[in-house]
């Protein structure tokens, strides 16, 4: 029985021994060069040389980057069995045809209620 365990845990340890100190490091900048674009879209660049549109589509995209680092990386997922990730990208996938449903929705009543 302690052979078992012990074989379940090295079969564990080596699953993640590619998140060392450095990938976490090399990760963490990534997310920090994602948030800084993020910012910079938002105060330096000006609404003429970046449409309303455009600044949407670079949030959501950015922000998608960011959630998948988080996502493989720090929540160990890049690690997992396919049917686990299948799975998460299919909701995922979900999530964000909703997102673009409302986006989409919230849009059309704006443009009815300003036709009033």
């Amino acid at each position: 029985m302690s052979h078992e365990n012990t074989h379940t845990h090295t079969d564990h340890a080596e699953e993640h021994e590619g998140m060392s100190k450095g990938r976490i490091w090399k990760v963490f900048f990534i997310l920090l060069v994602i948030t800084v674009i993020e910012f910079i879209i938002a105060l330096a660049v000006p609404e003429a040389v970046l449409p309303h549109t455009l600044r949407n589509i670079a949030y959501i995209f950015l922000t998608l980057l960011k959630a998948y680092y988080i996502v493989a990386f720090f929540m160990h997922l890049k690690f997992e069995k396919y049917a686990l990730i299948a799975s998460i990208i299919v909701s995922f996938v979900f999530i964000i045809y909703f997102i673009v449903l409302m986006l989409v929705e919230g849009n059309y009543i704006q443009d009815s209620l300003s036709g009033l």
